[in-house]
């Protein structure tokens, strides 16, 4: 299961360096026209959201799982107390996107806050994308699992679905390590029960439009950052593309929005599920941040 692992890992940040260049583009003819179909990393508009980055970084949801990785390969765990200094001095001096999450966080942070009360209260998918580095860490401790998902999350997007949705996603990563199929490990993490997510529904209404274009679905389900337009897609990508992972990861950037947080999910479970092999091997060798992140696992798995 460790090569199933580091595939998880690379594969979530492989989702996000894929949509650097089209992220937040809501309309999916004008970023066809724009950027064709997306096989491959792009470099973003100097004058957009993510200017001044190249083809194979990532955007700022990638940067913060970044640096999660690396608090949790310095003190060979989690601790909210180092990911939180490690996430403040990186996003006090960001020289990318800030998102409205972040200035928040940053202001309750200035403000003493401890990073178990410094959360914004966005409802934004983000918060809960950021859980690979976890599930590799502490794949074989669940509970710790998922107390540290709901830690990390709330220490940014203190909403209770995003919560929710972090432990759903790091209980579906821990499923497929732990040998079940893609479909089993969604149904064990959603059997787990959850006060605010309507995690069922999110699963259905995912699963329903499996025989629908990619376009279309994520479309009606909507593109923002929000929770509940999100998590349809997602479910969606999943059940479409549960055997192919190259399509899956390009498909969701064509669909426009935030592709950036739907692909570090999807990446993460197509990665945890299909291996090592399934990662098509220009697109981590092209990841900018390649070498870093592998000699964190590294560090992690010793």
């Amino acid at each position: 299961m460790s090569d199933n692992a580091t595939a998880m890992v690379l594969a979530s940040f492989i989702g996000d360096a894929l949509a650097l260049g089209p992220h937040w583009e809501y309309d999916p003819e004008a970023l066809a026209r724009r950027f064709g179909q997306v096989t491959g990393y792009t470099t973003p508009d100097p004058d957009g959201y993510h200017g001044g980055r190249k083809a194979g970084e990532l955007t700022h949801y990638g940067d913060q799982t970044l640096v999660l990785l690396r608090s949790l390969a310095d003190r060979k765990g989690f601790d909210i107390d180092d990911f939180a200094a490690k996430w403040r001095q990186r996003m006090a001096s960001y020289d990318g996107y800030i998102d409205g999450a972040t200035r928040m966080t940053l202001k309750i942070f200035d403000f003493g806050e401890s990073p178990e009360n410094s959360g914004s209260n966005s409802n934004d998918l983000a918060g809960a994308s950021r859980v690979a580095p976890l599930v590799f860490a502490l794949r074989h401790d669940l509970p710790a699992l998922v107390e540290a998902a709901r830690a990390q999350t709330k220490m940014t997007h203190n909403h209770a679905q995003v919560i929710e949705a972090a432990e759903f996603f790091a209980r579906a990563a821990w499923a497929l390590l732990s040998g079940k199929s893609l479909d089993a490990a969604l149904d064990s993490a959603a059997e787990a029960g959850y006060a605010s997510a309507p995690v069922e529904r999110w699963l259905a209404l995912g699963r329903e439009s499996a025989g629908e274009e990619t376009v279309a679905a994520i479309g009606r389900f909507g593109r923002s950052c929000h929770i509940d337009e999100a998590m349809p897609g997602v479910i969606h990508l999943l059940a479409r593309y549960g055997d192919d992972l190259r399509t899956g990861l390009t498909q969701n950037v064509m669909a426009g929005g935030d592709s950036a947080a739907r692909g570090m999910l999807v990446g993460m479970l197509l990665g945890a599920s299909l291996g090592r092999d399934a990662l098509p091997e220009e697109w981590v060798g092209g990841l900018a941040v390649r070498e870093s992140i592998e000699r964190d696992l590294a560090a992690l798995g010793e």
